[in-house]
């Protein structure tokens, strides 16, 4: 449209009066949106369908990821028992980093070809899973679940959570919350199913695995299905290096990074910090079922309340809380207070992860740009994911002690959430605005 052809709503756009059709966030569309055929649906069944099955998608992704403190625990105690924590660590982190990768691959794949770019990476994913059950060594268990599984994951969870940025505007923040939850009941479900089969049946660690296998299947090709590009798709370039050039997107993707930076320490050495305290293994394990639990909730309430008391506002809070508590995981020594440190934690570090998904999609103005833009900033996420948790186990094995850990963690998330702040300026927010 070009500035002569004006109208009254271009008008109103101009003079800053309210339109209902403006993004929660403030963001207006841009003259490409004009080419996105229909309006966005905020519901019905095809809607509700796609964000539902980008829920089982990250459930069996992300879930299975943040499901790594039994893995971890597991193989100190029993497969790896002559690595160090720092190296078994490795794993954990190699597969966050590959699966934030696989979203920088699979946004923009998803962008340009559609949802059908998720069939091949499931498939490839369960057969990773299949091959870690068979794993004994160190780098076997690299190759299969750190590399491996973390790259084929990330290809998976992007399209389904790309596309619920189709389907949503005014209620992006509670489909994508819904989306993102996902990974909140997989990392309930999936750490207690491991931990009864290892731990009260005879099928060892290989046949436990392999059901965890057969469940992922049984979830992911339903999803596949029901998972669908809305919008046409863009024919530019894989990757949009232009929208470093917006200083509100670098700022908010620096938040990230150091968000994700302390967030993953406490997820991975939690159990360990509750041995190493006299803990029983058994309910050390269960520990990261109760912090997942607990950031179902966090990650539900992220997503309500970033559609109302604004999107940036609700990462900064998520962010700021998680530091505080991190920074108080090193005067917790009861089981008890271990118990409820690792739930509030679960609860507000889960709105960190729903609130980067949220505050990311609500930066480029043509929706169509939204998994390239998410996966450009989980692509950098992802060396914060790979840096976190080995470096934390340096510093045990180092100290013989997990103050350093807890203290690395809590100043990186507070750092995080201070970031938002200059992002919410050069996005034309005030700093107290509800945005």
């Amino acid at each position: 449209m070009s500035q002569t052809d004006t109208d009254p709503e271009s008008t109103r756009l101009e003079h800053g009066t309210p339109n209902e059709d403006q993004s929660p966030d403030g963001i207006q569309p841009d003259e490409n949106d004009e080419k996105v055929p229909g309006d966005f649906p905020d519901g019905g069944p095809r809607a509700w369908s796609v964000a539902i099955s980008a829920s089982l998608v990250i459930f069996c992704t992300l879930g299975y990821t943040n499901s790594f403190g039994v893995f971890q625990a597991y193989y100190e105690e029993n497969l790896l028992t002559t690595s160090s924590p720092s190296a078994i660590a490795w794993i954990g982190s190699l597969q966050a980093f590959f699966l934030f990768g696989g979203i920088l691959i699979g946004g923009p794949l998803f962008d340009r070809y559609g949802a059908t770019t998720m069939r091949i990476p499931a498939l490839v994913y369960v057969f990773s899973i299949m091959m870690n059950s068979i794993c004994k060594t160190l780098w076997q268990l690299i190759l299969a679940q750190g590399i491996l599984g973390g790259l084929s994951a990330g290809m998976t969870f992007s399209p389904g959570i790309s596309a619920v940025g189709h389907y949503f505007r005014k209620k992006r923040g509670v489909a994508m919350s819904l989306g993102v939850a996902g990974s909140s009941l997989g990392g309930v479900v999936l750490p207690i199913a491991l931990n009864e089969l290892l731990h009260n049946s005879t099928i060892g660690f290989g046949w436990a695995v392999r059901i965890l296998g057969f469940i992922t299947l049984a979830l992911l090709l339903p999803s596949s299905i029901f998972i669908r590009a809305r919008l046409p798709p863009r024919r530019s370039s894989l990757f949009m290096f232009s929208a470093f050039k917006q200083p509100e997107y670098i700022v908010l993707v620096a938040a990230c990074f150091f968000a994700t930076l302390g967030m993953y320490p406490p997820m991975f050495y939690f159990p360990s910090y509750a041995i190493a305290n006299q803990m029983s293994s058994k309910l050390a394990f269960y520990l990261v079922a109760i912090l997942n639990a607990a950031s179902f909730p966090g990650r539900i309430t992220t997503g309500i309340m970033a559609d109302k008391w604004g999107r940036l506002n609700m990462l900064a809070f998520a962010a700021f809380t998680s530091g505080v508590l991190a920074l108080c995981w090193q005067a917790c020594h009861s089981n008890a207070s271990i118990i409820v440190i690792t739930a509030l934690f679960g609860f507000f570090s889960g709105g960190i992860v729903s609130g980067q998904s949220i505050a990311i999609s609500s930066v480029p103005k043509d929706p169509r740009n939204i998994g390239t833009y998410l996966g450009m900033a989980f692509g950098a996420m992802a060396f914060a994911a790979l840096a976190g948790p080995p470096a934390s186990g340096a510093m045990v094995s180092r100290y013989q002690s997990f103050t350093q850990v807890s203290v690395f963690s809590g100043v990186c998330c507070l750092v995080g959430a201070a970031l938002v702040v200059p992002a919410k300026v050069f996005a034309g927010h005030g700093v107290f605005s509800l945005s």
